[in-house]
């Protein structure tokens, strides 16, 4: 084991003390299990829906689609990661301004629209990630068949 990784490893390892020391320092027990109850329904959400829900979706996209690249079904893939857990982050603050607070500064923003907006602005992502991911894939297959003429050909 080199140096360099000796050094990550001893940093992550005393990050993760103190984080440990703060947290059992500064939150009283009452939030120690409320932090324990919102870990464990994280866990239940990631392992129980939104895994299999990827999984699903990708081996949806490679069977529907044999000519779709790899990329492509990695793109989706990945957007789909991103907007579940922006979706996540970001339903409990609609939930919470829809029930209101005594402080309006607490939560200021129209969570919703984020939400609407963060998903339309991963749509466009998506869509252009894909059709680059089709582009250069479309090329790749061209030049091993020998399609594509290269530009000094002509000459």
């Amino acid at each position: 084991m080199n140096a360099a990784r000796r050094a990550l490893i001893g940093t992550g390892a005393m990050g993760l003390v103190v984080g440990a020391w703060l947290l059992l320092t500064t939150v009283k027990p009452v939030g120690l299990v409320g932090l324990a109850v919102w870990l464990a329904a994280a866990v239940v959400l990631h392992d129980a829906i939104l895994s299999p829900l990827l999984f699903a979706a990708g081996w949806t996209l490679r069977l529907g689609s044999s000519r779709m690249p790899l990329a492509a079904v990695a793109v989706v893939q990945v957007a789909a990661v991103v907007g579940g857990i922006g979706s996540l982050l970001l339903l409990p603050a609609i939930r919470a301004k829809m029930i209101g607070t005594r402080n309006p500064t607490v939560l200021p923003f129209d969570y919703a629209a984020h939400l609407v907006g963060m998903w339309a602005v991963l749509a466009i992502a998506t869509a252009v990630g894909v059709a680059i991911a089709i582009v250069v894939d479309a090329r790749r297959a061209g030049r091993r068949r020998g399609d594509v003429a290269h530009p000094s050909a002509s000459r």
